[in-house]
């Protein structure tokens, strides 16, 4: 790691997968360049921990999404990471009796036909909230919701159709066997980061940039951002001039909440590797379990949109006690004795994060362009948000971390 200079031509706000992406692509450049990084790890909202002796967790994301088009997929075998391609749990491989087939069934064939419609609605180009698309009075609606809530960090009713549609997906799923937090802080290991170096006020009053951090001032020629959208659109940076374009950008790409827990499984080979189980509840409220990913002695929890946020709220260890409650209520009360809390996340009470990926508010699609546009030839901005194709996603921000740069070298009138 680095210790703060000075000043450096270039500086870039965030040890993500993004501000990576962009100190590599300076690499070799000639110009002189830090990365900024408030946490005391690299790797922002990828984060892979040893949740015990025998599981290895991601905190963050989990999975190589569009894994044909993913250039963390060539990073990994560059970096010897083993990639993992068995199919997902999330349509095959139900365990219990909680979602019977004819159930899981019907509420497939109810999901296809939503999805039909929010496509057909997208065509239209009018920005409605992708819940207009639901099937009036179908039962399955609340589960439907449920699924929006893991996929974008939302309900329905805070989706933007147009960026639903934008979003390229390939339907390749793959994964990272010692974690995909894991593999981006490899990426990031020979990169020049100032950790525990939190920045507050990004002065472009003058010709050069002066940036206020809990290490001092550093003067920079240009300046990468790649923060999260909650932290620019609550002004935990600030800009002086201030750039109310980028703030209002950042609101109408708020981060929604995803969160993941961990829960050690006793007698585990009495259970599936790579089982899916989930409950027929017929409500939003309701979490998703991963049975023994990799097969590992252990139960994957996930929670999304407002019943997450919810959860942070109940403290230290409401995501564990909802999922055990969820599980007993699935598989019966003797599973209580075989799982125990390893671990799990609060992504929207990090204040780093504040959330876990963005989601466009309905009419606010071209609100990714607007936040990835640089500003008077020196200030430049990365992160998922600002993907057009492949936001919420630790590919699609490395990738924009990419392109950021070669927006730095094109302004300097370098390849």
């Amino acid at each position: 790691m680095s210790s703060l200079p000075s000043s450096v031509d270039v500086a870039i706000i965030g040890a993500g997968a993004a501000g990576l992406g962009a100190a590599h692509a300076l690499a070799g450049s000639g110009l002189s360049v830090i990365v900024l990084e408030a946490r005391d790890r690299l790797g922002g909202r990828a984060w892979t921990v040893q949740a015990s002796p025998e599981v290895t967790f991601d905190v963050g994301c989990g999975w190589l999404h569009s894994a044909d088009n993913n250039s963390f997929v060539a990073l990994a075998k560059q970096l010897d990471f083993e990639i993992n391609k068995d199919l997902p749990p999330w349509r095959e491989r139900t365990f219990g009796n909680a979602f019977p087939q004819a159930e899981r069934d019907d509420f497939m064939r109810a999901m296809d036909a939503f999805y039909q419609r929010l496509w057909k609605a997208a065509e239209k180009g009018k920005d409605a909230p992708a819940s207009s698309s639901l099937e009036p009075g179908n039962r399955w609606n609340p589960m439907i919701d449920a699924i929006s809530t893991y996929i974008n960090g939302c309900e329905l009713k805070d989706m933007s159709t147009l960026d639903w549609d934008a979003y390229e997906d390939s339907d390749l799923n793959w994964r990272v066997r010692r974690g995909y937090g894991a593999l981006i802080e490899a990426y990031g290991a020979s990169c020049p980061v100032a950790l525990n170096c939190s920045v507050t006020l990004i002065d472009h009053s003058g010709q050069l940039i002066r940036i206020g951090t809990s290490q001092g001032t550093l003067i920079a020629g240009k300046v990468i951002v790649t923060v999260p959208t909650n932290l620019i659109a609550y002004e935990a940076i600030r800009f002086s001039p201030p750039l109310a374009a980028k703030v209002d950008a950042a609101a109408g790409l708020p981060l929604g909440v995803d969160d993941k827990v961990t829960l050690a499984l006793d007698d585990a080979e009495a259970f599936p590797k790579e089982g899916n189980l989930r409950g027929a509840t017929m409500r939003t409220d309701m979490g998703t379990y991963h049975i023994r990913p990799f097969g590992q002695p252990c139960i994957e929890g996930f929670f999304g949109g407002s019943f997450a946020r919810e959860l942070e709220h109940g403290g230290e260890g409401a995501i564990a006690a909802q999922s055990i409650d969820e599980i007993a209520g699935f598989l019966g009360n003797d599973i209580r004795r075989k799982l125990k809390p390893l671990y799990e996340s609060r992504w929207a009470h990090d204040p780093f994060a504040r959330g876990s990926y963005s989601h466009a508010l309905p009419g606010h699609a071209g609100d990714r362009a607007m936040l990835a546009a640089p500003v008077d030839g020196r200030l430049f901005f990365a992160g998922e948000a600002t993907s057009p194709t492949f936001f919420t996603t630790a590919h699609g921000a490395r990738d924009s971390g990419e392109r950021a740069a070669r927006e730095v070298l094109a302004a300097i009138g370098k390849r």
